[in-house]
């Protein structure tokens, strides 16, 4: 198969570089940006004639889409652009996907759910986006459904990796320069290594199981708060003499709401595509040992 992957300088769309090496399928790596040293195309997906263009040079039988307006308290400010990239976007690559027989695979976001409940989300529970980037994705993966395309979206949450800028990079330089910080410990959900996710696809895709079509929820096993992870993130990388002080959401408030609970369930995912998934401490310390973090 030709698989186009988008937002291929991203943390997924790297980690997917990464998991895709050994693959017999041909990868075509496209982004807007460019990354020293490292060769992908260029591809507007706001243009539907730009994706038509590449995917019928390319033959493209697949696509996977890891791009994504993902910056919560701008997106608030900058919802056109938002909607544009989350949600017209992907209807795009629905579109030139139903157009040829092929298979689109999304990502997606914990915030289509308000994150008020005390159990762990299910795929079938009524979706409630918080605020524009949860309602945008949320569109997006409305009009993927609405296009006929065959599909599989996968929804995650807390996403980290080596690359680009996330919550354990700065964590992790946090607590190496600051005597004491403050994390947010209501804020309950589950860490994910963007490279598991990266393998589930790869699973999805090696083992041709693109028949299984629907939305599932993958993040990586166990529940922790912010603090916890942050706390975590600090006793792994020998940061420990920093001191970190939990502390409420209100106390830093953010343009963008935050969801209080993100768990989701991923028995369907499981039971589905036969995945073994690790535990986020597990994960976290493969990806300081990448790092070179690893005390």
């Amino acid at each position: 198969m030709n698989i186009l992957v988008t937002g291929a300088n991203g943390q997924l769309g790297t980690e997917l570089r990464n998991a895709s090496k050994d693959s017999k399928h041909h990868f075509i790596f496209t982004d807007v940006s460019s990354l020293p040293d490292v060769e992908t195309v260029f591809l507007d997906i706001t243009n539907i004639d730009a994706i038509r263009i590449v995917a019928d040079s390319e033959r493209v039988d697949m696509i996977v889409n890891c791009a994504a307006y993902t910056d919560v308290n701008k997106a608030e400010d900058d919802l056109a652009f938002a909607s544009l990239l989350n949600a017209t976007a992907a209807e795009n690559l629905a579109k030139v996907c139903k157009e040829r027989g092929g298979t689109l695979i999304h990502v997606s976001t914990d915030y289509v759910f308000k994150g008020t409940g005390h159990v762990p989300y299910r795929e079938d529970d009524q979706a409630e986006p918080l605020g524009a980037y949860g309602s945008t994705k949320y569109a997006g993966e409305v009009a993927i459904q609405k296009s006929g395309c065959k599909h599989l979206i996968f929804r995650t949450a807390w996403l980290y990796s080596p690359y680009g800028k996330n919550f354990l990079k700065t964590m992790l330089k946090l607590t190496s320069e600051r005597d004491a910080i403050s994390v947010v410990f209501d804020q309950v959900g589950t860490p994910t290594y963007a490279l598991d996710l990266a393998n589930v696809i790869m699973k999805v895709i090696e083992e041709e199981q693109m028949d299984k079509q629907g939305v599932y929820h993958f993040t990586d096993e166990g529940v922790t708060s912010w603090y916890d992870f942050t706390v975590a993130i600090a006793e792994l990388s020998g940061h420990d003499k920093c001191r970190i002080n939990p502390c409420h959401t209100d106390e830093f408030p953010t343009k963008a709401a935050r969801p209080h609970y993100s768990v989701l369930d991923k028995t369907k995912v499981k039971n589905t595509f036969g995945v073994e998934i690790p535990h986020w401490r597990v994960s976290l310390k493969e990806c300081l040992k990448r790092l070179g973090e690893l005390k």
